[in-house]
């Protein structure tokens, strides 16, 4: 049986994807760091990573996601300041947070991974932290430069002009290519009152 590796997102409008690969531009005119950058037009928003699934799978998962959204009206989220795992002395990861009617997003996430715990996928152990990953460390970077990268992304300032309208959740096939991930929307659920 044909695997899918896959997960639930959120995905941005084309407006913000530009404003971030803005900001993407500016930190990396501040030195050149060890660090792969996501393509900015493949940032979105993650609920769920589910990782392998049989291609007979899939329709009960997006059953599972039409559950979940069922009576959640469409809202609004933010994009908002710059963070990075796990700490700005030791960074492994650069992301951006979301603010917004967050306690709605955080509703549906929690609605997602229950639903999905009932199919066999394990329910996260960690909470969820909403975010847009930016960058991921490569390898070990020395201490150093680990310091001043997570200086330079700690001072920089940002804040999205755009809102992200969520009116749907989506389930993204990710395909690992030497190149980078390539994502494709399998489904797409529309969010209801």
């Amino acid at each position: 049986m044909e695997q899918v590796r896959s997960f639930v997102a959120v995905e941005l409008p084309d407006e913000l994807k530009l404003e971030l690969s803005k900001l993407q531009a500016q930190l990396k005119s501040g030195g050149g760091f060890g660090v792969k950058w996501v393509d900015p037009y493949s940032i979105h928003l993650t609920l769920k990573f589910l990782g392998n699934v049989a291609q007979d799978k899939i329709e009960a998962v997006t059953k599972a996601l039409e559950e979940a959204g069922r009576g959640v009206a469409p809202f609004h989220l933010k994009l908002r300041d710059l963070g990075v795992f796990p700490n700005a002395r030791r960074v492994q990861v650069v992301w951006v947070g979301v603010s917004g009617e967050t306690d709605k997003l955080l509703e549906i996430q929690k609605r997602i991974d229950s639903n999905l715990a009932l199919l066999g996928f394990t329910p996260e152990s960690r909470p969820f932290v909403p975010h847009l990953t930016l960058a991921r460390v490569r390898g070990q970077m020395p201490l150093d430069e680990s310091q001043k990268f997570g200086e330079l992304v700690t001072s920089t300032k940002f804040e999205a002009t755009g809102d992200i309208e969520v009116e749907a959740i989506n389930l993204m096939r990710s395909q690992l290519t030497p190149q980078g991930a390539i994502y494709t929307k399998i489904s797409s659920v529309k969010l209801l009152s």
